[in-house]
């Protein structure tokens, strides 16, 4: 039983005792005690005085006074106002150490076959491009989620859709087969979503080009579009993949393959990675033949020119467009065709779609009508939305090539890493594997813990430079202060120190000490709390807060050095403890933490 358990228990019986009265536990609230004041949990008594019949401050006092007489893990209290702040013995800290110390995976719950399946989709690219650093922001969420939520004892099947078909594809292919000379990624040396990336850009300059011609001889912007060869090209390109045209369709496989090929590169160095992949040239069809489906049933409606329409006024929201007039697919038909498939494949509880804050009337017509549709999950399904990313300079664009690419991003992160921490020293006794390492570890890390720390809902700036300092709210410092922990338990180790399974209770425990231990045990509520909101950001500014606090113990009291054995020993194993809680923090937003720097 944990503590607050144990003492809302006993609040319940003082109240008993005192004023003769039941009350239900639900109504005794406890709270961390608020930093300026003494003590480790604080009572709300305001919901018992019409009970005791008396003032706050009087209240207070005597169910205090109860505790401290009737409950053993009351070492003293103190009241303000009507808040009743009580210090727990250090016999029930060091009791709780004991039980975390005893589980090697505190804070995370099981899977068992019981388990809901939750489905979560991210990444979601086109191929005509590679990723840049809002598909960077995509992964990280997706994948610190899939380990969160999985957690909290749930199955979990991580997912991907890709977008491989369109017209923003053929603009690609199109540019290559006009101006690409048979160019390979082998012959250039790019990997392949590169070099696919670098054609969207070429097409998008000479479409520029035919429209800025046609404007100076007199036509307007919308004229001048329509006339475009290139862009009727493009479309016509498109009308033949969706004909099966043999030739359009082998150059298709061509291309998508290269891009694979480079996107597989990028997830494998962000340590992303998906349990199954949908592609939209697969399900497009699918949503084609759902919506007819819903179409016969009555549940959509179709106009005199053949188009297909979903009437969704009675939820308050307007008309919304399922398959064209000539009977080409729209997003939102090839989402239904994706839902399809994947409840054909997995029996899901729920669905959860990691998609940019832009799409968030798209996921709320897509829930109305995949429930619509007979989906049992349509009703619950969660649209995880997040705000975009910047970087200092401002917005990106990748039609004309000012995006951060994600390869890049992560590259210089590394090579930041390493010029950092070769300038601290903190490479100074590694082999040139082990440096390397650690450039790659801390790169990362910083890369990773800087864009989820902060809440997803918001819109952030990357800072690159902000992201790998060593001190602040950064993943270097979490990583550092964990290396630093390692350190310590190692040299613990070559003393021949054992930190037994039971330590001893009558150790007497300084405020510090007490606090940790609370922080400590804080972590399974913040692994739950994180799965509820669906907010990686709880879990990173946890650790930190964690770290901090650490260090600043590390630097007043002495560990190794402590003359008192039963100290000692008591401070070991809180160390092991809060590097075990940050290794397993970490971990689940997909950050390593070194043993070494």
């Amino acid at each position: 039983m944990n503590i607050e358990a144990k003492l809302i228990t006993s609040v319940v019986d003082g109240i008993k005792s005192l004023y003769g009265q039941e009350v239900p536990a639900a109504q005794v609230q406890l709270q961390k005690t608020k930093k300026e004041f003494e003590g480790h949990l604080t009572l709300v008594v305001f919901p018992f005085l019409k009970i005791s019949k008396k003032g706050p401050e009087q209240t207070a006092q005597e169910i205090g006074e109860y505790l401290q007489n009737n409950e053993p893990a009351i070492a003293s209290f103190n009241v303000i106002k009507g808040f009743l702040n009580l210090s727990i013995a250090s016999s029930v800290w060091i009791d709780l150490l004991n039980t975390i110390h005893q589980n090697e995976t505190y804070g995370i719950v099981p899977v068992t076959d019981a388990s809901p399946l939750v489905m979560i989709e991210y990444s979601s690219p086109n191929t005509n491009k590679p990723l840049h650093l809002g598909h960077v922001r995509n992964n990280l969420l997706g994948k610190a989620l899939a380990n969160i939520v999985e957690a909290n004892g749930n199955k979990v099947v991580k997912t991907n859709i890709v977008n491989d078909r369109g017209i923003h594809i053929c603009k690609s292919m199109l540019a290559w087969q006009k101006y690409g000379n048979g160019e390979t990624p082998e012959s250039s040396g790019k990997k392949g979503d590169h070099l696919v990336g670098d054609y969207y850009v070429a097409f998008d300059k000479h479409y520029k080009a035919e429209v800025a011609g046609f404007m100076e001889k007199g036509m307007t912007k919308e004229e001048a579009e329509a006339a475009s060869p290139l862009m009727n090209e493009a479309r016509e390109m498109l009308v033949k993949w969706e004909a099966g045209d043999s030739e359009v369709r082998s150059l298709w496989s061509m291309m998508n393959s290269w891009v694979y090929a480079g996107f597989d590169e990028t997830y494998q160095k962000m340590g992303v990675n998906f349990d199954k992949i949908y592609y939209e040239s697969e399900t497009y069809l699918e949503g084609k033949d759902k919506v007819l489906e819903g179409l016969k049933k009555g549940s959509f409606y179709q106009k005199e020119d053949g188009s297909v329409w979903a009437d969704l006024t009675a939820e308050g929201l307007d008309h919304k467009l399922l398959l064209r007039a000539d009977g080409t697919s729209v997003y939102m038909t090839q989402d239904i065709g994706t839902a399809k498939l994947r409840f054909d494949d997995y029996p899901i509880n729920k669905m959860i779609y990691v998609v940019g804050n832009e799409q968030n009337y798209h996921f709320q017509v897509l829930s109305i009508l995949l429930d619509k549709l007979g989906f049992e999950w349509g009703k619950g399904l969660v649209h995880f939305s997040y705000g975009m990313v910047e970087l200092p300079e401002g917005k990106m664009k990748s039609r004309e090539g000012t995006v951060v690419d994600a390869d890049d991003l992560i590259e210089e992160m590394v090579k930041t890493a390493r010029e950092t921490s070769q300038e601290l020293g903190k490479l100074d006794n590694c082999t040139p594997e082990e440096a390397e390492n650690i450039a790659r570890i801390v790169g990362l890390g910083a890369l990773k813990y800087f864009i989820l720390k902060v809440d997803a809902r918001k819109n952030m700036t990357f800072n690159p430079k902000e992201s790998i300092d060593f001190n602040g709210n950064t993943g270097p410092f979490i990583q550092y202060t964990y290396a630093r922990i390692q350190s310590v338990l190692r040299k613990a180790a070559e003393a021949g120190i054992i930190v037994p399974n039971e330590l001893p209770a009558n150790v007497d425990l300084n405020e510090k000490e007490m606090g940790l231990v609370q922080m400590v045990a804080d972590f399974a509520t913040i692994v739950k709390q994180a799965g509820d909101d669906y907010s990686p950001s709880i879990i990173a500014n946890y650790v930190y807060d964690l770290v901090k606090e650490y260090n600043q113990f590390y630097h007043d009291y002495s560990i190794l050095r402590e003359e008192n054995q039963d100290v000692k020993l008591f401070r070991i194993a809180l160390s092991t403890n809060i590097s075990k809680v940050i290794h397993i923090g970490m971990g689940l937003l997909g950050i390593e933490v070194p043993n070494r720097m």
